[in-house]
């Protein structure tokens, strides 16, 4: 039995728990090069990211002056294509998140992903990581259907489902998560480390943590 005062956490994958941004701006950049547009720098793709790979890729474009609709959805098709077959060459879990995984598993705290990603690469990368065996659920942007990803609510009260009820903290880097998690009425710890679309403090969540270091310290606090 946990002594956490949560039944489960749920986490953000992107700038929560991994280092995504090298392979996610690698899929940018390869797209952008087949149709014909200058490469992004990969620290900018850090900042495109909490929208997901399609935002990333239209604001890349639009930047350079855009495409219509039917050459834009063909070029994100052969971006997520890239993607698939290279999301886990850079990809790597933040410092401490191995430790903090393992000690969260061994306390028996139930955890779950809650990512906008789509939930066969989440999977995947996880999976080639040896991570995906903490997680009860693994919840995408696609998973519960078409306008029901973060910032709504949905995902997180699937996440509580799945993690059998009771009460759940959430953690995550972006506005995105926070707003998902105050629609749902839970708690939410954002993360300063990652892709985080606001300054310090700003980000409206209960508690800020600068390593995953402090999250167990952090979600004591919480409760």
């Amino acid at each position: 039995m946990s002594d956490l005062p949560f039944a489960t956490i749920g986490f953000d994958l992107d700038g929560t728990l991994l280092e995504t941004h090298r392979d996610l701006g690698a899929a940018v950049n390869h797209a952008l090069d087949l149709g014909g547009f200058k490469p992004v720098p990969a620290d900018h793709a850090s900042d495109l990211i909490g929208g997901g790979a399609k935002i990333m890729l239209k604001q890349a474009v639009d930047e350079q002056g855009g495409l219509p609709e039917d050459e834009f959805r063909n070029l994100y098709k052969k971006m997520l294509a890239y993607y698939a077959e290279n999301n886990a060459v850079h990809t790597q879990p933040y410092p401490h998140a191995r430790e903090v995984l393992g000690e969260l598993t061994e306390r028996g705290v139930t955890m779950a992903v809650v990512t906008n990603k789509f939930e066969s690469f989440a999977r995947q990368i996880l999976e080639t990581l040896e991570l995906a065996d903490h997680f009860v659920a693994i919840i995408g942007g696609d998973t519960m259907g078409k306008g029901r990803a973060k910032p709504a609510p949905d995902p997180i009260f699937e996440a509580v489902k799945r993690g059998g009820g009771g009460s759940l903290a959430f953690v995550g880097d972006s506005s995105y998560d926070v707003k998902a998690a105050r629609a749902a009425g839970v708690p939410v710890i954002g993360a300063r480390y990652g892709y985080c679309d606001k300054p310090r403090g700003e980000l409206g969540a209960d508690a800020e943590i600068d390593s995953l270091a402090e999250l167990i310290p952090a979600l004591s606090r919480l409760g």
